[in-house]
């Protein structure tokens, strides 16, 4: 096993804003002689999943190899030397962003352990709700822990199952945990793929020369040239061997509620999340915005990246302008000064920078695709000001987030969401617009062709929206459960 020296990437957390940050992406492939090369070419397309680390596990029919680093999927795995360390017909990978564990390279996943057997790689998206129940059970019957992932509860579990055969332990592992989950792993003769009882995190089968894949989203597919075969259905399990593909189904049924997150933010906007383009879906979204929140302006400026294709929504519907009122510096990485609170301060213009020919002397409407702490939209507003907008009305094409999410989504504490705390006059008060105005929840589920929320069977994980958590939070409730790692945090 190949490891890279455990130094360290050092994320400017102050300067990093207050928008959600995404879960992981993983990535499998079984059976094609170019899999690292392939994998690394899924995980990059996966890349904004997770921007701390990327690894790659691979078997070529005699040992295993692992790299892992932190980092992007580019500064490690572009290298020609790197993939050549990691020979073999089959192989998994990850994009890690933390919402347990530190941002060191014990926790960069997959991880790897030798269990009775053969050795076994596992990459993980998602959260497990029960994860420091089971580590605080384990340790005590003298486990010995080597990261502070959730994902290293399960080979801790596969290590203590009695059965005979891989699969069966593996259903005995996954039957203990809680949460939001989907699983990719490699034994020394399989390629397994496991997604949790509602299909809350995203998973995909496809196929390349007869190799099948699993992976988080369908642009990972697309980037390689393979062919999308289906969704993991939720509570599946996926075993692929030499003698071709099994699908189990260890769970009693259950209705499907994906996380809604994933179309609003998380995904691709390239990708197909469920049957559904996550573009068209977005686009939908500011739709909706546009009739139930109209503003009278001269022009659409979308909150660049994510609100892009919601703006153009908005200004289809409402037959107003679109413009690019802020331009989005894609190259700002990892902090090259000192990052002093002057610096900090400054930070958001590192990333935006308005357009002033576009914005000055006009009423605008600023679209962005989520509001949570609020402070970043707060120096967004002024900039627009400063830039010489008339008006500024901002519109969020989603509903307010009251409550936090324990799935693998980096929300604060509840007193730190900006619409738990304040009401719709305070919030706007706060960030310094001249209106403000969300998306409905029903809204919300009419643009994904759904009709209204059923609150008696929501058709989609929105806890974060309403507080219906769909599994339980037993560390939560348990208190032993220490906080997400945020990187939320920003200076006021």
């Amino acid at each position: 096993m190949s490891v890279a020296n455990e130094t360290g990437l050092q994320l400017d957390k102050q300067a990093m804003g207050d928008t959600l940050r995404e879960e992981c992406g993983v990535f499998g492939i079984f059976g094609h002689p170019d899999a690292a090369a392939l994998t690394a070419l899924g995980l990059h397309a996966l890349q904004h999943r997770g921007q701390e680390a990327a690894g790659i596990v691979t078997y070529d029919g005699k040992r295993f190899h692992s790299e892992r680093r932190l980092g992007l999927v580019g500064d490690t795995f572009s290298k020609r030397h790197v993939i050549e360390r990691l020979p073999g017909h089959s192989a998994v990978g990850h994009v890690r962003y933390s919402t347990t564990g530190e941002t060191i390279l014990r926790n960069v996943q997959p991880l790897f352990a030798e269990l009775d057997g053969g050795g076994f790689a596992v990459a993980h998206n998602g959260n497990l709700t029960n994860a420091h129940t089971l580590r605080r059970q384990l340790v005590r019957d003298g486990a010995i822990m080597q990261s502070t992932s959730d994902t290293e509860v399960i080979l801790h579990l596969l290590a203590r199952s009695k059965r005979a055969r891989f699969v069966e332990r593996f259903v005995d592992a996954i039957r203990e945990i809680e949460g939001a989950y989907s699983f990719v792993g490699l034994t020394n003769k399989k390629l397994v793929g496991a997604r949790d009882p509602l299909g809350i995190r995203p998973l995909v089968l496809g196929e390349l020369d007869g190799a099948p894949i699993l992976t988080s989203e369908t642009c990972a597919l697309d980037i390689i040239g393979a062919k999308f075969v289906r969704d993991v259905e939720n509570g599946e399990l996926i075993v692929v061997g030499e003698n071709g593909l099994e699908s189990h189904k260890p769970f009693p049924p259950m209705t499907p509620r994906p996380c809604i997150f994933e179309y609003i933010y998380f995904a691709r906007p390239d990708s197909v999340v469920s049957g559904k383009s996550v573009y068209q879906v977005r686009r939908n979204l500011g739709t909706e915005l546009a009739r139930e929140a109209p503003a009278v302006a001269d022009v659409v400026v979308p909150v660049p990246d994510s609100g892009v294709p919601a703006a153009i929504g908005f200004a289809q519907a409402s037959n107003i302008p679109y413009e690019l009122g802020i331009i989005r510096n894609h190259y700002v990485g990892r902090t090259f000064i000192e990052p002093t609170q002057q610096i900090r301060e400054l930070g958001v213009r590192m990333k935006h920078s308005a357009n002033r020919a576009a914005v000055s002397g006009k009423r605008i409407v600023l679209i962005d695709d989520s509001l949570v702490r609020g402070t970043t939209s707060v120096k967004i507003v002024r900039m627009m000001r400063e830039a010489g907008a008339k008006e500024v009305h901002f519109r969020i094409a989603s509903p307010p987030i009251t409550h936090p999410d324990f799935y693998g989504i980096d929300t604060p504490d509840r007193d730190k969401l900006l619409a738990a705390t304040h009401d719709l006059e305070g919030m706007r008060k706060y960030i310094g617009a001249d209106s403000l105005a969300f998306l409905s929840i029903d809204g919300l589920y009419r643009a994904m062709g759904a009709g209204k929320r059923n609150p008696e069977k929501p058709q989609y994980t929105d806890h974060c929206f309403t507080g219906d958590y769909p599994t339980p939070l037993t560390d939560k409730n348990g208190e032993i459960a220490p906080r997400q790692l945020s990187l939320l945090a920003e200076a006021s």
